[in-house]
């Protein structure tokens, strides 16, 4: 089991108001190895305030995470930091391509903290694979602002794959795309899921993408209901 929440809520306090908003009540929730799940629910729901907790990027008012059987609340930043670095990618509705680097730089910006001289040509190798896999190894030296929407996405998830995570996290990964990138995007993910064994989880509004997906959850009034 690869991630587990156990009993996961967060909320917020207005000191002023003396009052309480709920986000997310009592989340019980788990994630192995090639597992594939999409969280859908109304706008304000939640959904990205779970996958920052799933993901480290915040935590819970209570309850306890679990990565890989250990309990990771207590870790400080630093080895929160690491277990992002090497476990786990990224995706994003804005693919946050640095606008100075080119695309393979930007791709392998993530390699950079654990990448030993010896194994940069591994890396080197790994990234361009990846990318002629998406289409992408002829513009390697091509900044984000020559890249279309859909080539700037890709990139994205390239770039979270580099460092062989067990688990990608994708928010509204196809939200700012048009029809035929979004689909492209979605059979990616899919197919990284498939072929790579690589468990994701994706928050989308997108029904299509989340069919594309083993397993839909739904989150509403901060609980999560198997759809």
């Amino acid at each position: 089991m690869i991630i587990e929440l156990k009993k996961i809520s967060k909320f917020y306090e207005n000191l002023q108001t003396n009052t309480k908003l709920t986000v997310l009540n009592e989340i019980t929730f788990s994630i192995d190895k090639g597992d594939s799940v999409a969280i859908v629910g109304p706008s304000g729901s939640g959904k990205s305030t779970l996958l920052n907790i799933i993901g480290t990027l915040d935590k819970p008012s209570s309850g306890i995470v679990k990565f890989n059987g250990n309990e990771i609340n207590q870790l400080n930043d630093n080895q929160l930091s690491e277990i992002r670095n090497k476990n786990i990618g990224f995706v994003f509705q804005l693919h946050y391509l640095l606008p100075q680097l080119n695309l393979i730089e930007n791709v392998l910006l993530p390699a950079i903290p654990k990448n030993e001289k010896s194994r940069q040509k591994e890396t080197l190798e790994r990234a361009m694979n990846l990318l002629e896999t998406v289409g992408l190894a002829d513009k390697i030296y091509q900044l984000p602002s020559q890249l279309s929407g859909g080539e700037s996405q890709r990139a994205a998830v390239v770039r979270a794959l580099i460092n062989q995570p067990e688990l990608i996290l994708a928010d509204e990964p196809t939200g700012s795309l048009d029809a035929e990138s979004a689909q492209r995007i979605g059979e990616l993910l899919s197919s990284i899921n498939k072929n790579n064994k690589v468990a994701i989880i994706v928050v989308t509004h997108s029904e299509e993408l989340a069919k594309k997906m083993n397993v839909i959850y739904k989150l509403r009034n901060g609980e999560l209901v198997k759809f």
